[in-house]
C-alpha cells in the first residue's frame, strides 16, 4: 500500500506543466476580485474537493462567499454514500445553473474514472457559460479531461484494492488540488516570501504566527509587530506597513492601490 501511495504522487510529475498552466489561468480569472472558485465531484472526489476549498479560507484568507461546492447528492454526501446521485448528469447541469456560474468564475471537476455524469455534465455546462474549467481525472482519454479547458491526468493505474479509488486515485487528486490552489493563491499575491500573509489569525497559535511574520517582514520587535497587528485588525499585510512606519489610513490606501499585493506596496516605499 505504501508503494502505491508513493506512486500516486509520482504520477503527477508529468502533469506539473498542466497544473502550473491551470493555476495561472485560475489566478488570471480571479484577479478582478469578484469571481468564485467552484468544485464539483461525487463520492470520494467530492469530499476531497470540499477539503481543498475549506482550507483556502484560514490559510489564504479566501472569502468563503467566493466558494461553491457542487456535490452529487448534496451536503449529505459528505458523510454518507448517496447511491445513484453521481449518475444524474442533469442534476450537475442544474447545479451550475442554480449558482449562475459565468465568465468570472472557475470550476474544478474531479472524477477518478473521468466519466461520472454529474461531474462531466456540470463541467461541460459551466464551460458553455464561459466559466474557466479544470478537470482532474485518473483515466486517460476520459470525458472529463476532454471537456475541460485545463485537463490534468493523474494516471495512477489499478488500485491495490480493486475499485477503491479513495486510495491511489484519491491521493493523486488531493496532491493535484493542493498544488493547483496553492499556486493560484501565490499568483494572486496571498503569499509573500513563503509566508501565509493573508491567513486569518483566529486563535492564539495563529496570532503568534502572525506577529512573527510581521516582525520578520518589517524588521521590528515582536511587541511592535503585535501592536501593529492590533491596529490593523489582524491584517498581516497592513500590519507590516504600519510596523514600518505608516499610519493605518496611509497603509490601507497603499495596499488598495496595489490590489492587496504586499510586495508591490513595499516596493513603493
Amino acid at each position: 500500500m505504501w508503494q502505491g501511495q508513493r506512486d500516486a504522487v509520482a504520477a503527477l510529475e508529468p502533469q506539473l506543466p498542466a497544473i502550473a498552466g491551470a493555476a495561472a489561468g485560475m489566478a488570471d480569472r480571479l484577479r478582478a476580485g469578484s469571481g468564485r472558485i467552484a468544485y464539483v465531484g461525487a463520492g470520494t472526489s467530492g469530499r476531497i474537493a470540499v477539503q481543498d476549498g475549506v482550507e483556502l479560507v484560514p490559510t489564504f484568507g479566501w472569502d468563503p462567499a467566493r466558494l461553491i461546492y457542487l456535490l452529487a447528492g448534496g451536503t449529505p454526501a459528505l458523510t454518507g454514500a448517496i447511491e445513484g446521485a453521481e449518475d444524474d448528469g442533469q442534476a450537475g447541469r442544474a447545479a451550475v445553473a442554480q449558482h449562475a456560474l459565468g465568465s468570472a468564475d472557475v470550476l474544478i471537476g474531479l472524477a477518478a474514472s473521468g466519466s461520472t455524469p454529474f461531474t462531466c455534465e456540470a463541467v461541460e455546462a459551466a464551460r458553455a457559460c464561459g466559466t474557466l474549467t479544470i478537470g482532474i481525472a485518473n483515466n486517460p482519454g476520459s470525458r472529463l479531461l476532454a471537456g475541460a479547458d485545463h485537463p490534468i491526468l493523474a494516471d495512477t493505474g489499478a488500485e491495490v484494492i480493486a475499485g477503491s479509488t479513495r486510495m491511489a486515485a484519491g491521493t493523486a487528486q488531493r496532491a493535484a488540488l493542493t498544488m493547483l490552489s496553492s499556486a493560484a493563491m501565490v499568483a494572486l499575491g496571498l503569499v509573500h516570501e513563503g509566508r501565509m500573509i493573508a491567513m486569518r489569525p483566529t486563535n492564539a497559535k495563529l496570532k503568534s504566527r502572525a506577529a512573527t511574520m510581521v516582525s520578520e517582514l518589517a524588521g521590528v520587535t515582536q511587541q511592535r509587530a503585535a501592536d501593529a497587528l492590533e491596529q490593523s485588525g489582524g491584517n498581516v499585510s497592513l500590519a507590516v506597513l504600519i510596523a514600518r512606519g505608516l499610519d493605518a489610513k496611509t497603509a490601507a490606501a497603499r495596499l488598495a492601490r496595489h490590489h492587496g499585493r504586499l510586495a508591490a506596496a513595499l516596493e513603493e516605499g
